[in-house]
């Protein structure tokens, strides 16, 4: 039989994924930027502000599972583009809103395209390339999903220097239109009709499990633990989750295959990269308030001084194969946690008298440690699996780790607004001040700037502090559980020679 002669288009129709992924790295940064101008200008509590952040994780983390089986049955590349109309138009709403319940529903609007768009673009990479060409392309797609981490803070700060805060939507918007249409053009059409129907009911349980647990803890420092609300939707949350176990355990074909961790190799790489995804998340969310609002820096020069970290991602990229080669996954795996744990545990002792030159080297040691934990983890979990369950096992893998940085979010973001109420001195303030003061560091220091009221200004640094270095501290202890656990139960193989994933691994560090 001839073999069929390779699309020569594939290499264009690579670049629209490529743009695709460029799009969705930096948009999963350059909010961060934002939160700062937003609070003040939307009056947007902490509460509030990661209910932004979250909406789009919840539900991005809900639609992994079902994407995949969507484009098995209906066409990638027609769910691809279904996924980038539906963060086109969440985009043009975010970039029209005036208010934080609007932004809210933007940012939920593009979780449902990013849902989309992240399974399949992985899954057309495969239908396009031959196995000697596919470690070059996943390579990539892998580097523009990176690239467009540092590429978020600083296009932010870029955009709000000179335009209203609605601009890190409308930027998405001929970047995404350019992409679907290149996608529409290049990409070809395929699909696979036997794959198992998309379960409405585990889609519905996903969605309302993990968005009743990200509210409950989300409003427990604001409402309070015992609060008849919080401990209804962690309830309900406890319910749905059980509910959606025990369905999918008695499907033939389930879409979420909990049977996948089972594999060990499987489970404990996917265990060390959400924990990985759950401490960076956390990181992200604390320092663009600290850099803009304790340290006085702009947007921009908040964008530009979160520089440190994807700089410690590329000095790990250009490390990581040789000790793969060398060691295996498990001892780079855990050297990496252990250098985020070092991190964590050095930003935790933050005080309101240190500049930036330390936060930047922590800093830095964050994004070596994060390029040094997260590649082969996620390369080793799927490795693991045989074959023909890598499609589903890729779909639980990303989806557990957007989960993870969703609940590390909530739980880190409750965290700093509990511990900066408790520590914040409102004292002396008429209660309309106090109660806007108290909603952020950023409404604390409009209050001061109002009142000419200096020791508000420094009391709300000590209190967000307080709360950051707490938050820290969590991070640093999150990375060394990973680290215990990954050293007691991850496999470490190692072939001879051959072409193996390390090769892929050390490829995409390279791309």
């Amino acid at each position: 039989m001839t073999t069929p002669s390779p699309d020569p288009r594939r290499w264009w129709a690579l670049g629209a994924i490529v743009a695709c992924m460029l799009t969705l790295g930096f948009d999963g940064t350059i909010l961060n930027v934002a939160l700062p101008t937003m609070a003040g200008e939307l009056h947007a509590d902490s509460s509030t502000l990661q209910l932004i952040g979250d909406s789009y994780l919840v539900v991005l983390a809900a639609l992994m599972l079902p994407a995949g089986f969507l484009g098995d049955r209906f066409g990638r590349r027609r769910m691809l583009v279904t996924g980038l109309a539906v963060f086109l138009a969440g985009s043009l709403l975010g970039t029209l809103a005036d208010d934080s319940a609007t932004v809210i529903a933007a940012r939920s609007v593009m979780g449902v395209g990013a849902g989309l768009i992240f399974p399949l673009t992985m899954s057309v990479v495969p239908t396009l390339f031959a196995p000697g060409e596919r470690a070059k392309a996943m390579g990539l797609v892998s580097a523009a999903s990176a690239l467009g981490l540092p590429l978020g803070p600083i296009l932010g700060g870029l955009l709000l220097n000179h335009y209203w805060w609605g601009s890190i939507f409308l930027i998405n918007v001929p970047l995404i239109a350019i992409a679907m249409v290149a996608c529409l053009t290049l990409l070809p059409e395929t699909s696979d009709p036997s794959a198992p129907r998309v379960d409405a009911l585990t889609t519905v349980l996903t969605v309302t499990g993990l968005g009743s647990l990200v509210y409950g803890v989300n409003e427990g420092p604001a409402r309070g633990w015992s609060s008849p609300v919080v401990l209804g939707m962690l309830a309900a949350s406890v319910v749905l989750i059980t509910a959606l176990v025990l369905w999918e355990s008695r499907q033939a074909r389930p879409m979420l295959d909990l049977s996948l961790l089972r594999h060990r190799g499987f489970l404990w790489n996917t265990v060390a990269a959400s924990l990985v995804m759950f401490t960076l998340t956390g990181l992200m969310f604390v320092l663009p308030a600290y850099l803009q609002t304790v340290l006085g820096n702009d947007a921009l020069g908040t964008g530009v001084r979160m520089m440190p970290m994807p700089l410690g991602m590329l000095v790990a990229s250009r490390a990581i194969g040789p000790l793969l080669t060398r060691w295996g996954p498990r001892p780079v795996i855990c050297a990496g946690l252990g250098i985020m744990a070092a991190a964590a545990f050095t930003g935790g002792t933050t005080s309101v008298h240190d500049g930036y030159g330390f936060t930047a080297v922590w800093l830095a040691l964050v994004g070596l440690g994060f390029g040094m934990a997260v590649v082969p983890a996620m390369t080793g979990g799927l490795s693991a699996l045989p074959r023909d369950r890598a499609g589903s096992g890729s779909g639980l893998l990303m989806t557990l780790r957007q989960v993870a940085g969703a609940i590390g979010l909530a739980i880190l973001g409750s965290v700093i607004a509990g511990s900066y109420t408790a520590h914040l001195d409102t004292g002396r303030l008429p209660h309309p001040a106090a109660s806007a003061a108290q909603d952020s560091v950023i409404g604390a220091h409009a209050v001061a700037a109002k009142l000419g009221d200096r020791a508000l200004a420094h009391s709300a640094d000590l209190a967000y502090l307080h709360g950051m270095d707490l938050a820290l501290v969590i991070c640093g202890i999150t990375a060394l559980a990973a680290l215990a656990l990954v050293a007691a139960f991850l496999p470490n193989p190692r072939p001879e020679g051959g072409t193996d994933d390390r090769e892929v691994v050390t490829e995409s560090a390279h791309a």
